[in-house]
Parts: C-alpha cells; structure tokens; sequence
C-alpha cells in the first residue's frame, strides 16, 4: 500500500518547500494538499462586523487557496496522485484531526509560515503539530 502523506500550505517558502520534498522524497505516495482558512485573519475591524464582508473574506481565501493548489500542481512530477483539501479552523488543530480522520501515514510541513513578531505571540503551527499528531511529522525549512 501507498504512503499518504499530507503536506499544508499557506505560500510561505517553508511550505512550498515541504510539497518539493514531499514530491522528491515519496514520488509514489498519495499527496493531499490542505489550506486552512483561519477564520481569526478576518480581522475584527468595523468591516468584520457586515454580514456580506464574512462571505466575501471566505471566498478570497478558497480563491487564494485555489491559487496556492495550482502552483503546487504545476510541480508535482508526472503521475503524482495529488489531492487537495480546505478546511476552516485552527490551522495546527485541523491539520492533527485531518490526519486522524483520512489515514494520513505522515505529515510533512514548512517550519514556520508567519513572520517576525506575529509568530512569537501566536505561537509555532509547526510546533504544536509536531506536539500532538499521531503520526510522523517531518518539518522542512
């Protein structure tokens, strides 16, 4: 049977990173992308508080997210079995329970994705999967 692996992806160079090493290290195993729409990057502005700037965040984001799968399918090698995922939620909460959930084997990830003083205060997505997954986790800089 196939590894499956589940590598996230948010665009930063550590995760665009972790789908080339998935694709270098695995190329016969089952890859399923997953973005995670963080519902707290809405922002708590007055715009926050209008019913249709909620639906028109979430629609950005799956377009964002449909672009960030184009480009990693654009690099997968030829006869990849890939999938691609969006779920909303806590990022390192959805990305242990997806595994949990589809049978996932391993999960490679970027180190980190945020920058400067927003990833000290909101703490390491990396981290915490590393911490509470069932599975291995490989983490790519």
């Amino acid at each position: 049977m196939d590894k499956h692996l589940l590598v996230p992806i948010d665009g930063s160079e550590p995760a665009n990173a972790a789908v080339a090493f998935a694709y270098e290290q695995f190329p016969d195993a089952r890859v399923t992308l997953l973005h995670v729409i963080n519902p707290t990057r809405a922002g708590y502005g007055a715009q926050a508080g209008i019913p249709s700037f909620s639906e028109e965040w979430y629609d950005d984001a799956e377009e964002a997210a449909d672009e960030l799968f184009e480009t990693a399918r654009a690099d997968a090698p030829p006869g990849v079995d890939l999938r691609t995922e969006v779920e909303v939620g806590q990022p390192s909460r959805v990305i242990v329970e997806f595994a949990d959930d589809h049978g996932v084997d391993q999960i490679i990830m970027g180190s980190h994705g945020r920058k400067g003083v927003s990833r000290i205060l909101l703490g390491s997505v990396a981290e915490a999967v590393v911490r509470r997954a069932h599975v291995p986790v490989t983490v790519v800089r």
